[in-house]
């Protein structure tokens, strides 16, 4: 019997030689061996376990609950290192990458980005005014006022707004850091000037204690952003204009009050930074009072030069002029000053002691009487005795530093301080001293109140010079009532970024009706007609906000008269559009486009440095686009994207915002060009014809040059296609004495609706069959329009320039005059009737005015004259150390003017440039025998060929400009054997 000795570990036989096989199962059943696999387990188990395990009755099969170990495990199930999961837990996203498959630059996993492009208040900030309140007063128009907050750069817009943010939000004023609430852009912050525009809607109480919403919009001042100004314009009833005293009138002030005027938009003033006279210029009360009174009557003569209209005169005591120093927080007008008398003297009557505190009214101590005339010659007007006299007391004592002095003179006022207040540094104790001096701005508020119209008084006005659509229609008539009940009419002008810069926000006045959340709404863009559907869309509106620059309060519904921020709709509008409601079954009319203060002029070309990164690129124009008012691309022939803006900070500003936060890609920048026009100087010395290319119908025309002062007249809108014939024809025939045929006979305006070219119908009845005219009017209108879009001498468009048909024959089977026969035919008339009429480049030119003191006027002048600038005026500031210089220079030759300027006087000169016109460029584009020779500009009479051929060539176009090419050849033929090839080219 073999014993455990005969085995080796594994199971092996290894003992004496085996007998039969019987006997083998025999000894192996007696060993143990020859049991069942499970028994045979159990029993070698036995050993092995704590606790001996209980038998089973002989033959039963024992449980096995996990035969794991001896089971067969395949390759690829088997676990050599744990998973991801169990490592990292479930919450995880792990990714394997092959290796090389990414470059080493980008992270396996790229963190996520916060993209955060504008200052925004993490949570509602604490407020003095409920803000349930303020979404209550939405429904009573009479009690809102929508107000644009205008002036020059760093004339204290944004100091004005911060200063009512402080009177309405629990803020602290920090001495040393301006608040600039509303400059929320990125670049605001870091160039210190306002680059967008920035509604913001605060419940304000007037002296009586009446609490009114009013809706501000605070604008930029820098002279290439007004296109944020006009749009800001299109929606408010009134401006607070603000002005530096001492500054004045500056070149961005004229501009706005002249767009005011035209816009038929309620002017109030605020003379702004009163203290300068105190504290810098250091002028006697007395000559203060002249200085205030020269900066309201200089902004009084221009608005007189304009409109003669009495009503519209700026006058403290009309109560529509307001004094303040924004950086103190501080202002009054002289009826809320004539209350603090009031309150700390007792009873008077305030506005009859108002009426005296300005102009040549003097107070006589002795009889206690107000005169006309002086007693003695040092007495002093009311203003000064009883206005300026008190503040200059109260700055010096503050800035005297003698604190028994300063605690005897606030307690004469009843300001009380606490001891430790007279140990503080000296503005924040003058910041303290003037609050309690003036307390809140209320004389502001009644100014606002009084001489700004309410949307109910303001509408009929905003619809007549807004709305396209007829007058007498219901729509219109609901407008004009503001009527909340009414369909629902909405004016979009503006589209702000969200944060993130991913979607936009469309701010709008809404005209007429209820704008409620989640309700379907029609979206109209600016090409939209009745008779053109295309530019339509329906949307749905996601969410409505009323705006507070760094917050906003959500609304559920928005009644008409307000301003408010759209959420949802801005897929399809670029700059401005018009919302309807979808039951609007009548013709639907939109509102007009802006009518902008300024031109687009400076152009740049721009491509992606990564070739594939050009769909990021387009995409980021197409934000731009939306975001700028006055930016606009054009792609040319040659493939070339160019961007055009109103001036260098502008582009640079538009440059930013592609790089950063609408592409994020790295882009290349071409130097800054200019948009040209076209234009005549005679009439075509031949009539041209042209034949259709099936040689059915033939179009005689010739150019000649419009009479100075149409184009704008057109571009301003003062004469229109919307007119009737006879409207327009009287226009003309007033103002530049056209015979009345042919002013009525104008078939269309060029290269837009409000192009400044002309087309003219100058058939005879008696030679052309007018009806058949009539048939292709409209193909020889397009021909006609995209030939001024695209001038023959290097593609810019036309300017200035009259186009008349002399005559037409024409098929009698409509079948051989459609558009594609009579469109290209027309468009190759008007190049050829336009080169045969002495053809003319034109150039923009910037107004400029320099601001500088008088020993720095010669530098002025050199690096003028070096840009082929000159001056047109200097005179001195009246009041001030400084001068003004207000000259001309080309567009072209203003880059990097201004940096020049500032080199050349060592940063004492401070210059504003603005589109003023557009000028003939010295010399002839088509003349041949002009030679120019590489790497040298250009002077005198061959800088137009140089400039035409520069951007025939950068724009892939050949070099020869010639007449022939749009002629046809017995023409062509004929006028060579006249002995006319000269006028070939």
């Amino acid at each position: 019997m073999a014993s455990f000795e005969d085995y080796d570990e594994f199971g092996n036989y290894i003992g004496a030689g085996l007998g039969s096989d019987e006997e083998d199962e025999e000894e192996l059943m007696q060993t143990g061996f020859g049991q069942a696999p499970q028994e045979r387990a159990a029993s070698a188990l036995e050993g092995y376990e704590d606790e001996p395990m209980e038998r089973q009755d002989e033959g039963a099969l024992m449980e096995i609950d996990e035969p794991v170990h001896n089971a067969v495990i395949l390759h690829e199930d088997k676990q050599y290192y744990p998973s991801a999961e169990e490592v990292y837990g479930p919450d995880v996203e792990t990714l394997v990458r092959e290796e090389d498959a990414q470059p080493l630059s980008e992270p396996i996993i790229a963190p996520i980005k916060v993209r955060k492009w504008a200052v925004e208040e993490k949570d509602m900030p604490e407020t003095r005014f409920n803000k349930g309140f303020l979404l209550n007063m939405l429904s009573f128009p009479e009690m809102i006022r929508n107000v644009a907050v205008v002036g020059h750069l760093h004339h204290g817009k944004t100091a004005l707004m911060d200063m009512l943010v402080f009177e309405t939000h629990k803020l602290m004023w920090d001495a040393d850091k301006p608040l600039k609430y509303t400059d929320t852009h990125v670049l605001s912050r870091e160039r210190e000037i306002s680059i967008k525009s920035s509604p913001m809607s605060l419940v304000l109480s007037t002296t009586s204690g009446k609490s009114h919403l009013v809706h501000f919009i605070d604008t930029p001042g820098h002279v290439n952003f007004v296109d944020e100004v006009a749009s800001a314009m299109r929606l408010v009833d009134g401006i607070l204009l603000v002005v530096d005293v001492v500054e004045g009138m500056m070149v961005n002030t004229e501009a706005i009050i002249r767009h005011a005027l035209q816009e038929g938009i309620k002017i109030t003033l605020l003379v702004n930074k009163i203290d300068r006279l105190v504290l810098e210029l250091r002028i006697k009360p007395a000559d203060a009072y002249y200085k205030i009174k020269h900066t309201i009557e200089e902004i009084n003569t221009f608005i007189s030069g304009i409109d003669p209209n009495p009503e519209l005169r700026l006058s403290p005591e009309n109560g529509n002029v307001a004094f303040g120093s924004t950086d103190m927080a501080w202002s009054f007008t002289l009826r809320s000053f004539s209350q603090m008398y009031a309150d700390t003297y007792g009873p008077l009557d305030v506005s009859a002691f108002a009426d005296r505190l300005w102009g040549d009214i003097y107070f006589n101590d002795t009889t206690r009487k107000f005169t006309r005339k002086a007693s003695d010659p040092e007495q002093s007007r009311t203003f000064v005795h009883f206005i300026l006299d008190p503040l200059y007391k109260l700055y010096s004592h503050v800035l005297s530093e003698e604190t028994d002095d300063l605690k005897a003179t606030l307690a004469s006022l009843n300001i009380k301080l606490k001891p430790v207040m007279y140990k503080m540094d000296v503005r924040p104790l003058l910041k303290v001293v003037l609050d309690q001096f003036f307390g809140p701005a209320t004389g502001l508020v009644d100014m606002i109140v009084e001489h700004i119209p309410s949307p109910l008084l303001g509408a009929p006005s905003k619809v007549e010079r807004t709305y396209t659509g007829p007058q007498t229609s219901d729509v219109a008539a609901s407008m004009r009532a503001c009527d909340a009940e009414g369909p629902v009419m909405v004016q979009v002008t503006k589209l702000y970024h969200t944060t993130d810069a991913q979607s936009f926000r469309a701010f709008a006045r809404v005209m007429s009706g209820t704008l409620r959340k989640n309700s379907q709404i029609k979206v109209l863009g600016e090409g939209y007609s009745p008779e053109d559907e295309e530019d339509m869309m329906k949307a749905t509106i996601e969410d409505l906000w009323i705006s507070e620059s760094r917050y906003f309060i959500p609304a559920e519904e928005v009644p008409a008269g307000n301003l408010v921020l759209i959420g949802g709709v801005d897929a399809s509008i670029s700059k401005t559009a018009t919302l309807a409601s979808l039951d609007i079954d009548e013709d639907l009319y939109i509102f007009r486009p802006i009518n902008h203060i300024t031109e687009s002029v400076l152009k740049i070309a721009i491509e992606p440095i990564a070739p594939s990164e050009l769909p990021k690129m387009l995409s980021g124009l197409r934000s731009i686009n939306k975001s700028y008012p006055l930016a606009a691309t054009k792609v040319e022939e040659s493939g070339e994207h160019v961007l055009i803006g109103t001036g260098e900070l502008y582009l640079d500003c538009v440059m930013h915002d592609l790089r950063r936060l609408f592409s994020e890609i790295e882009i290349k920048v071409s130097d800054p060009v200019t948009k040209f026009a076209e234009t005549v100087l005679e009439t075509s010395a031949l009539k041209c014809y042209a034949d259709t290319p099936n040689k059915k119908n033939k179009i005689t025309m010739i150019a000649e040059p419009l009479e100075r002062g149409i184009a704008e007249d057109i571009e301003r809108g003062r004469v229109t296609m919307r007119m009737t014939p006879k409207e327009r024809g009287t226009f003309f025939q007033e103002k530049y004495q056209w015979d009345l045929l042919a002013s009525r006979s104008i078939w269309a305006f060029g290269p837009e609706d409000n192009g400044p070219n002309v087309l003219l119908d100058d058939t005879l009845p008696s030679q052309v069959d007018k009806k058949l005219l009539g048939t292709v009017r409209e193909h020889i209108k397009q021909g006609f329009q995209w030939g001024a879009r695209e001038g023959p001498l290097c593609d810019e468009p036309m300017r200035n320039v009259k186009f008349r048909i002399l005559d037409a024959s024409l098929a009698q089977e409509p079948i051989f005059r459609g558009g594609g026969q009579i469109v290209p035919t027309a468009r190759r008339v008007c190049y050829s009737s336009f080169l045969m009429a002495a053809p003319r480049l034109m150039e923009p030119i910037y107004y400029v005015e320099v601001q500088a003191p008088a020993d720095c006027i010669s530098a002025v002048y050199t690096v003028l004259a070096r840009r082929r600038g000159h001056v047109t005026q200097d005179i001195p500031k009246a009041g001030s150390p400084l001068y003004t210089v207000k000259a001309l220079i080309p567009v072209i030759d203003a880059n990097g003017f201004e940096m020049d300027l500032r080199t050349a006087t060592q940063g004492q000169a401070f210059c504003s440039q603005v589109f003023d016109h557009w000028s003939i460029v010295p010399g002839d584009p088509t003349d041949t025998s002009i030679k120019l020779r590489p790497l040298e500009p250009a002077s005198g009479q061959a800088l137009a060929r140089d400039l035409v051929l520069k951007t025939r060539r950068r724009k892939g176009l050949g070099d020869q400009i010639a007449v022939s090419k749009y002629l046809d050849d017995e023409f062509v033929l004929a006028l060579s054997a006249s002995g006319h090839a000269d006028l070939l080219g």
